[in-house]
């Protein structure tokens, strides 16, 4: 469960789950050392804990069935870029329309949300070609 401070209504996760989700960001890292060619877990991580809500972003891609790992990074921004590593659609993410005009076309059987939708709540961009 994400625990979302209501009054102020930020992203934000409690320390543990800041700790949980970095030990499962940094087990991914070790086991999949091929897509992160020159890049260090201690230089990630201290990106990741100095922006809490890119972490509160990754954890929810983690929550809905991804597996977020890092895959590049931008020396003109110094960002990580992080994509959604699974081998097919993450179950919490399944059965959308790809944008709101997609989902308001819909007569009959409409899913509850689209992923561009569902990207934006989760604070992150959908994966296109000309990336």
């Amino acid at each position: 469960m994400i625990m979302i401070d209501t009054i102020s209504n930020k992203k934000e996760l409690s320390s543990e789950q800041r700790d949980e989700l970095l030990k499962i960001l940094k087990a991914r890292f070790e086991k999949n050392m091929n897509y992160h060619e020159g890049l260090e877990w201690t230089k990630v991580q201290a990106k990741l804990e100095a922006n809490t809500e890119k972490m509160w972003s990754l954890n929810e891609m983690e929550r809905t069935g991804g597996e977020p790992d890092v895959v590049d990074h931008d020396k003109n921004t110094d960002e990580y870029i992080f994509y959604d590593c699974t081998g097919e659609s993450p179950k919490g993410r399944r059965s959308v329309c790809y944008d709101r005009e997609g989902l308001e076309s819909r007569k009959e059987h409409k899913p509850e949300n689209s992923a561009i939708d569902m990207a934006a709540e989760m604070g992150i961009e959908v994966l296109t070609e000309e990336y």
